[in-house]
């Protein structure tokens, strides 16, 4: 005879196999405007450049300390939410981010910069591990296909940041920037609601927080391994953030020495390398799902290595037809990424996440200051060509266990 706990616990386990494709929705939504207000920062790059006469080093150190900060908070954050949620958490990190883009439309100078970003990253800290978790909550068993979904948000919201610099920064400047206060207040009322059914999710988790605590314990005569495996996706991260960074903050530049065009022109380069990586992310769950994401990772990054080392050598239309093919594979790897790190460990979900996406943020960082001081000392030319040999670092995704690996090791 069944008994009431059994029976919840049922109702739970069938809920748990449910993909709620609205809530995916939404929270892919609100990632899309998240990552839209990151954007509007090295959106603002040819602006500030020119009128107040920043250094390639200067512009890299505001991005540095834009994704620092993300990138140091969001494992902090994601630990502290695997053991204590806070979904209302989510719409108050929009308000910091709110706040930061009304800074940075009113900042005279480049500390009040840095300062405005600073809030905008602490925002973006607690957004990415609060909505991984929300995704994962609402994936049921289509985990690829849900952080895709979450994920293509985040890069389609990047993508807009060549749109904004043609059609809003360049005529109207930084004041510009005000605008898309507009932009954080919609996404603090879209998470309003987020919070609130995750809220309500929470309440009937206790079965699933016990079932994840022993596939943890579970995992503990493989540490060693797992540890290992997580080294290997942090250079594989590593690899994609840099050159994800050189094309995305610089490559506006190279286009304007190199081609001769206008700073509006430049942006369609990177509009359509960030575009095609949001289909890229977009498609790249779905095909980890079915093909392994081991594989789908490795396809990834090694195989966009053959347009990276022919980019800095071909003419406008051709870096057009490049840039697409390399967004396209080489960020399909990005929500893949995320979802074996958290496989690697499915009892640490906010943290895993925190980890790998606040890597690439901090990679990215750490990518800005360094390519931009790159660039002032050998000039852009060389250092495009540098990056782009950091594809072939995908051979190391050899390294790690198989998907076959990671589910004998969680009794699956």
């Amino acid at each position: 005879m069944a008994t009431a706990s059994s029976i919840q616990v049922g109702k739970v386990e069938q809920k748990d196999t449910k993909t709620l494709y609205n809530i995916l929705f939404i929270i892919s939504i609100c990632h899309l405007l998240n990552d839209s207000l990151q954007s509007v920062v090295p959106a603002m790059f040819p602006i500030l450049e020119k009128s107040m006469g920043l250094t390639f080093t200067q512009l890299g150190l505001i991005t540095f300390s834009l994704n620092m900060v993300s990138s140091v908070l969001q494992p902090v954050v994601g630990w502290y939410t695997d053991k204590r949620p806070r979904p209302y958490a989510l719409p108050l990190g929009l308000t910091s981010s709110m706040l930061g883009i009304l800074g940075l439309a009113l900042a005279p100078s480049f500390w009040m910069i840095v300062i405005s970003v600073i809030f905008i990253g602490f925002g973006s800290a607690v957004f990415h591990p609060e909505g991984s978790r929300v995704t994962h909550l609402a994936a049921g068993k289509k985990r690829g296909l849900a952080q895709s979904i979450y994920q293509v948000g985040g890069n389609s919201g990047q993508a807009l940041a060549p749109i904004f610099t043609a059609l809003i920064l360049v005529p109207l400047g930084q004041f510009g920037g005000i605008w898309f206060t507009i932009v954080a207040f919609i996404a603090v009322m879209f998470l309003i609601y987020i919070a609130r059914w995750y809220s309500n999710r929470l309440k009937v988790q206790a079965s699933e927080i016990k079932k994840k605590k022993a596939v943890k314990d579970g995992y503990a005569p493989n540490m060693k391994s797992i540890k290992s495996a997580i080294l290997i996706l942090i250079l594989l991260v590593f690899a994609r953030s840099w050159y994800s960074s050189a094309i995305s903050n610089f490559y506006t530049f190279y286009a304007i020495k190199s081609y001769d065009v206008t700073i509006a022109h430049s942006q369609i380069f990177i509009f359509v390398f960030l575009f095609m990586g949001a289909v890229g992310t977009f498609f790249g769950g779905p095909l980890a799902d079915r093909f392994g994401r081991r594989n789908i990772i490795f396809l990834s990054i090694i195989g966009s290595a053959p347009m990276t080392l022919l980019l800095p050598y071909v003419g406008p239309t051709f870096a057009y037809i490049l840039l697409a093919l390399t967004g396209l594979i080489l960020m399909s790897s990005f929500s893949v990424t995320v979802v074996y790190a958290q496989e690697l460990l499915p009892g640490k979900i906010g943290t895993m996440s925190g980890l790998i996406v606040g890597l690439a943020f901090g990679m990215g960082a750490i990518g800005s200051v360094a390519l931009g001081a790159l660039i002032d000392m050998m000039g852009i030319q060389t250092t495009m060509i540098a990056v782009s040999f950091l594809p072939i670092l995908g051979l190391l995704t050899l390294l790690l266990p198989s998907d076959q690996q990671l589910k004998e090791w969680s009794g699956a």
